[in-house]
């Protein structure tokens, strides 16, 4: 049966953890669960869907909203339990919480092989939105020069502005505005000047790069490459084994980026944009 979740239990933790692999031992590729999240749910909101079948989990979606104005959904079922309507449970479920919240727009993330993801999508009047490569970086990226003039340093409180600025170049959104800094975000500085941005998340024995813009006018000089590079090596010295990032299908410059330093891709996935327009008010 379904169950809303305001936070996660560690015992919901390691059965979410459980059908993870199961699923992706049947599937192949990855999930997009964005564990950093999940372990850091806030517990005021429901922010994630469960079907349990005892104390055995069969189905799960998660609600994400990164600080974009939309959300995102993302989920699996049990390879054992499918046809079984959990899916559509789930996502109904998942859509009723989205539509009581301020956003944007709905997006629920389908990896591109998964038939029943993309027919539920499309059931519920979906229409591809974009479409993002995984890839993933097993051991020492690629050696890059590192440029002297180039200053990667975590952000400080004061750099809110400019990091905002340089996500609406890059991404065409501004997140919110937080009371001090984010320990996870990291600022570039070329000759004094704030010319890039991009967030580090650690989570377990793997990292995820995030949010990583080079300002207009400094791209094409190596800037990124080296950036990216100095990240890696952050991640990979404080102990994880992989480095994860998302780069959009049509992205050719930046794909090209991330296989250069030895990035190579898992899985695509599809973002449906689903009918529900912005809460009330």
């Amino acid at each position: 049966m379904v169950t809303l979740s305001a936070g996660l239990t560690p015992t919901a933790l390691s059965a979410i953890e459980d059908l993870e692999r199961r699923v992706v031992e049947a599937d192949g590729g990855r999930l997009k669960l964005e564990w950093n999240a999940l372990r850091r749910r806030s517990g005021k909101d429901i922010e994630d869907v469960l079907w349990w079948d005892g104390e055995r989990l069969l189905g799960f979606l998660g609600i994400y909203r990164h600080g974009a104005p939309d959300l995102e959904l993302a989920g699996m079922v049990d390879p054992a339990a499918r046809r079984r309507g959990i899916g559509a449970a789930l996502l109904d479920a998942g859509l009723r919480q989205c539509r009581q919240r301020e956003h944007a727009s709905i997006l629920l993330v389908v990896p591109r092989h998964s038939v029943a993801g993309r027919s539920l999508a499309q059931r519920r009047h979906g229409r591809l939105e974009h479409s993002e490569h995984a890839l993933q970086l097993l051991g020492a990226p690629v050696e890059v020069p590192a440029d002297p003039r180039l200053t990667v340093r975590t952000a400080a409180a004061a750099d809110q502005p400019a990091v905002r600025e340089l996500l609406r170049l890059g991404f065409g959104w501004e997140p919110p505005e937080v009371a001090g800094p984010d320990p996870d975000a990291f600022v570039v500085e070329r000759a004094g000047r704030l010319i890039g941005t991009a967030r580090l998340i650690r989570e377990g024995d793997r990292a995820g790069v995030y949010g990583f813009v080079i300002h207009p006018d400094h791209q094409g000089q190596g800037y990124g490459r080296d950036v990216l590079h100095r990240l890696c090596r952050t991640a990979l010295g404080d102990g994880a084994t992989a480095v994860h990032l998302e780069v959009a299908t049509g992205n050719d410059r930046a794909l090209r980026l991330y296989t250069s330093l030895g990035f190579r891709p898992v899985i695509t996935e599809d973002y449906y944009a689903l009918p529900g327009g912005p809460a009330p008010g």
